[in-house]
């Protein structure tokens, strides 16, 4: 559902970055989840605040557009799970395993056999930044870590 609807996806994070700016480090958006990590300005850590007003345009916008969303017993849309996994970034080296690991989640889940090859993943603005090289993730193993996610 989230990668049919990109557009909206985007337009309800941009929304949200001009009423409350945040800047998104790094990012990837699977069919059925996504992971984001997120740096909020000094003082700031209204991480929950921002995603319930993304949720929310999304899936107003997810119904403007004619798509089906359908409503659980709770009365909750089924766009989004209940909870969200926060974690705050201790030093460089939790950074760049948590970056890993958004990068290679698409691999991890077996929806690509390269990172390259997944199009919604801040990994492309990396490789045009030179931070990564194109190639990277392509014979590599997972990224290793405690990085919260529900076991599969």
């Amino acid at each position: 559902m989230l990668v049919d609807a990109i557009t909206e996806l985007r337009d309800a994070h941009a929304l949200v970055r001009a009423l409350r700016p945040f800047v998104i480090v790094a990012t990837v958006v699977m069919p059925d989840h996504l992971h984001a990590i997120w740096r909020l300005p000094e003082g700031d850590d209204d991480y929950s605040g921002r995603w319930r007003v993304i949720k929310t345009r999304f899936v107003r916008s997810l119904r403007r557009n004619g798509h089906a969303v359908a409503v659980n017993a709770k009365g909750e849309t089924n766009v989004w799970q209940r909870r969200y996994w926060e974690h705050t970034i201790r030093d460089e080296v939790d950074l760049h395993a948590h970056l890993d690991y958004v990068h290679w989640n698409p691999v991890k889940h077996g929806h690509v056999a390269r990172v390259r090859d997944w199009p919604y993943s801040s990994f492309h603005r990396y490789v045009r930044q030179g931070v990564l090289q194109n190639d990277w993730g392509g014979e590599k193993t997972a990224p290793q870590g405690d990085f919260g996610e529900w076991p599969d």
